[in-house]
Formats: C-alpha cells, structure tokens, sequence
C-alpha cells in the first residue's frame, strides 16, 4: 500500500505545474459540487415544492448544458482554455450561493438553467487542458489519477454534506431547512477555493507529438465527412437513449431512498457515496474484460449485467437489497463509461474527435432534460412505490434498447473484437 502510495506521488510530481494545479481546482469544484448534488434535491423538497419543481430544476440544468456545450466547444478553442474555465467557475460560484438561499419556483429554477450554461465551459474545456499540458506517454497515467481524485472529491463532498447537514439540525438546533442551506453554502465557498488555483494557470501550451505510426492512423479511418457524422449520429443515438433512461432514474436517487425509506441525509450521502467509489472502482474492471471479449462486447455485457439489480432496487421494500441493487447497477453500468468513451474516440477521424466528444455529451444531457416532468409525474400519480417501480422499469427498458441496438450497429465492426 505505502509503495502504490509513493507511485501516485511520484506520477503526480512528474506533471508539470499548470497540471497539478488544475487537478487541485477540480478537487476543490468537485467536493463542492458533491455537497449540492446529494443536498439540492432535498432543499427544494423541504421548501415544500411538489416533486415536479425538482424534475424541473434538473430538466433544465440538463437542457442548457446540452444547449451550451458544442459552442462552449468552439469558445475554448477561439478564446483558450484557461479563460473559459475561470469564466465558467467565477459565474457558476455566484449562481450556486443564489440558489442556496433563494426560495421562490421561478428563481429556483432560471438558476438552475444558468448553472448548467456556464458549468459546460468548464466541463467541455477541461480535458483538452490537461492533453494540451501533457505528453502522449503520461496521458494514461494522467486521466487515471484525475478521474480518481475527481471521484473521491465528489465522494467528500456528498459524504459530508449529508453528515453536516444532520450535525447541524441534531446538534445545532436548526430547522433541517435551514441545516440544508448552510451546508449548501458551505460547498459554494468550498467550490469558489477552485479559482485561487485557477488564477495560478499559464495558458496552455500544446506539446507537439510525433509518432512514427500516425501516417498509418491517419488512413485506418476515412477523413470524409458525410462518413464521420453519420457514425457520430448513430453513436450519439445510443447514447440519447442512455441518457434518457438515466434521467429518469439518477437525478432522483436522493429522493428515492428519503421517499420510499425515509432515509436519513447522513445515509443518502453515504449510500450516494458508495455509488460514486464503486464507479472509480468498476471502471478498473473494464480493461481486463475488453481483452477477452472486446470493446463493444464489454461494454454491452457490463450495461446487460446492470439491468436485473436496477429493477431490484426499483421494486424491493428493503432499504438494505436497494441500497445494495443501486451500488451494484451503478459499479456495473458506470464500468463501461471509459469503454465507450474509447470506441467513440476509435470510431472517428482525429478532425472530428471533439465534435463527436461534445455530441455525445449533448444528447445525453438531452436524454436528462426531456424526462424530468415524466420521473416526478409518476411519482406523483402513483405513489413512492409504484411511481418509482415505473421509472426504473423504464430506464430498464430503455437501457436493454440501447445495449442492442449498439451491438447490432457497432458489435460486428473491426473495433469490437480487437
């Protein structure tokens, strides 16, 4: 353990300064961002909203990063990346304390929609950063160690805010309304910290690359572009149709287990925590896999594998098999993440890798948009246990839809058994 210790910190030492720098910043957002996506849901519940305001809020989050994030795309290559992310983290740290202390319907949920404009210039211009302030012999060890700190930051962040917010109403004699704001400021300052960081960067400078083989690349993949974005439009259909099952399920985790399991705040975060260490877990998993079988094939074996615990949790009366289904369904389906992330990236010319990078995650904020109304809505009409059962039976159905359409388009290709 102490030797795997020391090799981190040597792979993380050997970055250059503009890296670890960033890395520290996305640690300080995301802690932030973990503390608002386990508590928010729950503030706007305690304010005395319907559940169709939360389907709102997240709808429109959803709908203006998908709106935003092909320009935002355009916005960092024109104007560089350092400047969109601080421009992005400087408004979104001013929106996020709005939105901890506003209470009115129509505050809630405009707030919402500019938090997700202006969170996609940071979510698009990120890891060009880090390609741009890298070489391609640490890029692997790169994204590894950063996806993992970011994970482990937004465990920090929805652990806590859950144990905070409970400290603060038992102990600090608040209402849990109020507990919930505080603790919502709290990860807005923790969050603003990420700018001081920022502030420090030097704009990027590309590193120049020559390998011998990319001639040879350049020909495996045709460069022509009614090709390219009709493979990008295929992919990003499954991609809409994940998107679509997930927004109906996941933004509303946190209410399930305070609805259904009256839940207490301290073991949602936990429990949501759990979720997002077995993501960094599982994602290990995917490699091992992908040699025995290949890439499309462990990417649907892992979405297939998901399904059966996600309609255990969605129909069992038993917070200990729900919260054992969820962990499960979020390891298996979240393991396949990097994979498809990687036959994105395979399927396309190099000139078109950012343009299909940034559809990908369009419709699929797309998908998270357009279900909101429906995931509240049946939950109002029927209830805790059936409105639920109904959503995550859907999200089933629609994941089974996406995994085989993705195999019967793509599992024949070179790309899935190499």
């Amino acid at each position: 353990m102490i030797i795997w210790l020391q090799d981190w910190k040597t792979k993380i030492t050997s970055f250059n300064k503009n890296i670890r720098l960033f890395m520290l910043a996305n640690v300080l957002i995301q802690i932030g961002m973990g503390v608002f996506s386990v508590m928010y849901n729950l503030y706007i519940k305690e304010l005395g909203f319907p559940e169709t305001v939360n389907g709102k809020v997240i709808s429109m989050t959803s709908l203006a990063t998908a709106i935003m994030l092909i320009p935002a795309g355009f916005l960092s290559d024109r104007f560089g990346r350092k400047g969109m992310i601080i421009l992005g983290t400087i408004v979104s740290v001013v929106i996020l304390f709005y939105r901890s202390i506003t209470v009115g319907e129509q505050s809630l949920i405009y707030a919402a929609f500019l938090t997700g404009l202006f969170m996609a210039l940071v979510q698009v211009s990120g890891v060009p950063f880090l390609a741009e302030n890298s070489n391609a012999n640490e890029r692997m060890h790169l994204f590894s160690i950063h996806f993992s700190l970011v994970t482990i930051a937004s465990v920090i962040g929805s652990l806590g805010g859950g144990v905070l917010a409970d400290a603060l109403h038992l102990y600090g004699n608040m209402s849990v309304l109020d507990s919930i704001k505080w603790v919502l400021i709290v990860g807005t300052l923790i969050f603003a910290l990420g700018l001081f960081p920022l502030f420090k960067l030097k704009p990027s400078e590309k590193l120049e690359e020559k390998e011998k083989n990319t001639e040879e690349k350049a020909t495996e993949i045709p460069n022509n572009f009614k090709r390219n974005i009709t493979v990008i439009i295929l992919f990003g259909f499954a991609n809409l149709l994940i998107g679509t099952g997930s927004g109906l399920v996941i933004p509303y985790l946190n209410l399930y287990f305070s609805n259904r399991f009256h839940a207490s705040n301290a073991y949602i975060g936990l429990i949501l925590s759990l979720g997002s260490a077995m993501t960094a877990v599982a994602m290990l998993l995917g490699p091992a896999l992908v040699k025995k079988v290949g890439q499309v094939r462990a990417l649907v074996i892992f979405q297939l594998l998901s399904i059966p615990f996600l309609f255990i949790t969605g129909y069992t009366n038993s917070l200990i098999i729900a919260s054992l289904g969820f962990l499960l369904r979020q390891a298996l389906m979240n393991a396949g993440n990097p994979i498809q992330s990687a036959i994105a990236m395979d399927l396309v010319h190099d000139k078109y890798k950012g343009l299909a990078n940034s559809v990908n995650q369009m419709v699929f904020n797309i998908g998270w948009a357009s279900t909101g109304g429906i995931a509240t809505g049946l939950v109002m009409a029927y209830g805790f246990y059936w409105g639920y059962a109904y959503t995550f039976s859907i999200t089933g159905v629609l994941y089974i839809i996406a995994s085989t359409y993705f195999y019967i388009l793509f599992g024949r290709k070179k790309i899935g058994t190499n």
